[in-house]
């Protein structure tokens, strides 16, 4: 029997490598025990191809695996976009910036501005590593950290909260949603699955909630959701918006918003796309 070969272009090999790569990696992380992982960070933009471009191309992001929500995905997290002005930048307030590690700094530096894209700022890192700032469409600030030994080009690492509280913040994320005590570098921290949440001191942040802002949310998926708000509800713990099932989305979220102001969606049914 002869086997037919068939000779893709370079761009469709290029799609079709994309979509079978991206089942194994750009997936969100197991749960822990408290049946939490991180989720999706949701910013506020102008224009959606340009957010599109930026992510896919300087950081591997894939496409949604369905209809219903807009964004991308990449290792650990999904980036969603409401497409509105944001009524103020991150930088300067509670929820600052998002940063990623990379495997090569120098490569990911050359990336981002043959791109057409801004490198901020080359630094070495409160842990030791090459670091820099980069800026993306609508002003988005990302770190980056040299990490040699990760497998993949890019993976979501961390959070950073500024603000003059910011022990008491961290304790209210460990108290509130059980995640893990840790460091990072000299900063005080916390984990969950996916994610690690950064907390620094500063002399002053804007007073002001995330709603509305670039960063507009920060997203946490757990698992049985109903279950899981209930707990909290028990905690004393207030919600802006309760649980409640979206079945055109497939999903299940309920809002609150941490004590400095920043706000958080909890879903169920992220994973699946």
């Amino acid at each position: 029997m002869k086997t037919l070969l068939v000779l893709l272009p370079a761009p469709s090999l290029s799609l079709l490598a994309l979509s079978l790569l991206a089942p194994a990696w750009a997936q969100l992380a197991p749960p822990n025990a408290q049946g939490m992982s991180m989720g999706h960070v949701q910013l506020n933009v102008t224009d959606v191809e340009a957010q599109k471009k930026f992510w896919m191309s300087e950081f591997d992001a894939v496409p949604l695996s369905r209809e219903g929500l807009i964004g991308v995905k990449v290792p650990g997290m999904l980036i969603l976009f409401t497409v509105q002005k944001a009524l103020h930048p991150a930088s300067g307030t509670v929820l600052d910036h998002f940063g990623f590690k990379v495997r090569s700094r120098e490569e990911m530096v050359k990336r981002i501005e043959d791109g057409g894209y801004k490198v901020d700022h080359l630094f070495k890192g409160s842990e030791g590593f090459p670091n820099a700032y980069v800026i993306g469409p609508d002003g988005i600030t990302v770190e980056l950290q040299e990490d040699k030994t990760l497998k993949v080009r890019t993976e979501a690492q961390h959070l950073h909260y500024l603000t003059p509280d910011y022990l008491a913040l961290r304790d209210w994320y460990i108290g509130t949603f059980g995640m893990e005590p840790t460091t990072r570098g000299p900063h005080d921290s916390a984990d969950i699955p996916g994610m690690n949440l950064t907390f620094a001191p500063t002399r002053s942040r804007l007073d002001v909630t995330s709603k509305g802002g670039l960063i507009d949310h920060v997203g946490f998926e757990v698992k049985d959701l109903a279950a899981y708000c209930k707990k909290l509800e028990a905690k004393g713990v207030k919600f802006d918006q309760p649980y409640k099932k979206i079945p055109s989305l497939g999903i299940a979220t309920a809002f609150l918003t941490d004590p400095k102001g920043v706000s958080i969606e909890l879903t169920e049914g992220l994973g699946a796309y």
